[in-house]
């Protein structure tokens, strides 16, 4: 098989939830957006409404319509980028909760569906969804009326837990929702760390459920190995791949694999990437191409049928550090071409 293969642990996922689930003091959804985080948000949202979420986070109406054909009417389904103009049909259909950013969209959904549930998200400082202050004072007392299902923030920072504006946005949404009797939401994985007076009524993790960081505790969701297409003794002197990025410095043993950028393999980590041959550690040589890498196997005893990028000695973000990005970049990038397997 050419293809690489991309393996899934959904036990791994579904722990990760319910260890987050653990530490929060309210119930604990899912946000499953971006096709779950690259691995398949119909696969991914079965997992975790098995395992007791009743609450999902997606970020458009189209990506609510197609969690909502797979886990059933049961769920609720929350939508971040709340009622756009075109959203009517599907959030109506489908069941959606829009999270609605503005005045302008609390009149549409309004209008459009009456009586139809909604969420309101506040901006508490992030500037880049919600009602801000102003508004939100402006529209209170008739958006309460309605009766909104869920009222949430978005900390900016929560990833550095000493960081000022945690505290500044905590306040914020304090102040902001003082007084009102309706579920709460400001944390989402790492604010669910940062303690239980950033928890409200519901947390809502996302990249800790796939294994990744401010999570450090994640159990490793994603496995990718890489097949090898071919082996090739190179010679002290000689060079390998386009523009002659990487010259031998010894006689040695490479080994190109299928994988590159095309497969969302940033073209950045080239220099700094190490695949693994087992446990031989084999160093990414040369540029990081469309659809093939090579690598340094010489220390490797016999030539491997395959390279692991991702696995028991390397995790999404070491990978992403080698980018020169971060742990979100690299899953939601991974691409169409790899053989996903799943397994509980």
């Amino acid at each position: 098989m050419t293809s690489a293969t991309l393996s899934i642990d959904l036990g791994a996922l579904v722990r990760n939830w319910q260890a987050l689930d653990a530490k929060s003091e309210g119930e604990t959804g899912a946000v499953v957006k971006a096709n779950g985080y690259g691995l398949g948000a119909p696969v991914v949202g079965r997992a975790l409404a098995r395992a007791g979420a009743r609450s999902f986070f997606v970020a458009t109406a189209e990506e609510g319509v197609t969690l909502r054909a797979a886990v059933g009417q049961g769920p609720e389904i929350y939508v971040f980028s709340g009622h756009m103009a075109n959203d009517t049909k599907a959030v109506r259909e489908a069941g959606l909760v829009p999270l609605l950013n503005s005045v302008d969209q609390m009149l549409r959904h309004v209008e459009a569906l009456p009586g139809a549930p909604f969420g309101i998200q506040l901006d508490t400082g992030m500037n880049r969804l919600g009602m801000e202050p102003g508004e939100w004072s402006a529209v209170r007392d008739i958006a309460i009326a309605q009766r909104p299902q869920l009222i949430m923030s978005h900390l900016a920072c929560a990833d550095e837990p000493d960081h000022l504006m945690n505290a500044h946005q905590l306040a914020e949404f304090r102040a902001m929702t003082d007084g009102l009797d309706v579920p709460l939401s400001l944390a989402a994985t790492g604010g669910t760390l940062l303690g239980p007076e950033y928890h409200f009524d519901m947390t809502r993790p996302g990249v800790g459920l796939y294994g990744g960081l401010p999570f450090v505790d994640a159990v490793p969701v994603v496995t990718l190995d890489l097949p090898v297409i071919q082996v090739r003794d190179v010679a002290k002197g000689e060079t390998v791949g386009y523009g002659n990025a990487w010259t031998a410095p010894r006689d040695a043993r490479i080994a190109t694999v299928s994988g590159g950028y095309a497969d969302g393999l940033i073209r950045a980590m080239g220099p700094k990437a190490t695949l693994f041959a087992g446990d031989v550690p084999c160093p990414v040589v040369g540029r990081v191409s469309m659809d093939l890498i090579t690598a340094d196997v010489t220390e490797v005893e016999r030539d491997p049928g395959y390279l692991q990028l991702m696995g028991r000695h390397q995790s999404v973000d070491s990978v992403a550090e080698a980018a020169g990005t971060i742990g979100y970049e690299i899953l939601t990038s991974l691409g169409l071409r790899y053989q996903r397997s799943y397994v509980e």
